[in-house]
């Protein structure tokens, strides 16, 4: 079979000063995937290695460089999906993991649940080798600057680099025809501690299934999970499912749910 991969840096409004940063993001997280890929690795492996690189990139709104919480810190989510067995591995509010990917992964293949929170989820990840960090290691300085003046002021998207960054993803199918999909995201700036959206969540931020298709979700992650987004993407072929809105959600201005553009390489 024929090896795949496809990425993604959220969708957004991509200022005119972070276009290349976005893209060149972009790219180093496909080639990382790609290289497991064409050396015949796995796609669970070619996705955590794309997803650890966008995760490393402050342009991103995922692991270093996250959206901060109201309290001033950064709480991270990720999930991890096997498109043959539907298992999949997710945590949400993690604070002391750089790559919440990883975790993501040891969730996946040696608990027997299939997600875990907060100090929980870092309790395991100690359990499985797994370092922690000081919160302040995912704290970038243009994140604090625009926590500051949300917090003087109100929130504004225009503190935040003229954009809100989105999640983070990738699907990958390798040689022997496994399909793993991936999501990761540091959620929305302000939010309140402990909320958790769409990104971790099965069939809303992540969904994989060797009879339908792969998909990793971007967007307003309220409206996301309302919608069960992923699931009818991947269960209607790639395309939008003719299902109508909920009347009763309002939609944030500019938060709508996009599909994001693929790069494959």
């Amino acid at each position: 079979m024929t090896p795949s991969l496809i990425v993604h840096g959220g969708a957004w409004d991509i200022p005119d000063e972070s276009v290349d940063a976005c893209k060149a993001g972009c790219q180093l997280a496909l080639a990382a995937g790609w290289s497991v890929l064409k050396s015949g690795g796995s796609a669970l492996d070619a996705v955590v290695a794309a997803v650890v690189v966008l995760e490393d990139d402050p342009v991103f709104d995922a692991g270093f460089g996250s959206h901060l919480a109201l309290d001033g810190y950064v709480e991270c989510d990720a999930i991890v999906m096997d498109g043959a067995t539907l298992r999949a591995g997710s945590v949400a509010a993690l604070r002391h993991i750089r790559n919440p990917i990883r975790l993501a992964r040891q969730v996946l293949e040696n608990c027997p649940h299939m997600m875990l929170v907060g100090e929980g989820a870092e309790r395991f990840a100690t359990d499985q080798g797994l370092t922690l960090c000081a919160p302040e290691e995912l704290i970038a300085q243009a994140e604090r600057d625009a926590w500051l003046k949300c917090r003087s002021s109100k929130h504004a998207a225009a503190h935040h680099r003229g954009h809100e960054q989105g999640t983070v993803g990738a699907v990958a199918l390798d040689n022997d025809g496994r399909l793993f999909a991936a999501t990761s995201t540091g959620g929305t700036c302000c939010k309140l501690p402990g909320r958790v959206g769409d990104s971790p969540l099965i069939g809303c931020g992540c969904y994989a299934d060797l009879e339908a298709g792969g998909v990793s979700c971007t967007g307003y992650g309220e409206a996301i999970t309302s919608s069960d987004r992923c699931c009818v993407i991947g269960c209607s072929g790639g395309r939008e499912h003719p299902r109508r809105p909920n009347p009763r959600h309002r939609w944030p201005d500019s938060s709508r749910p996009q599909r994001t553009p693929r790069l494959r390489l």
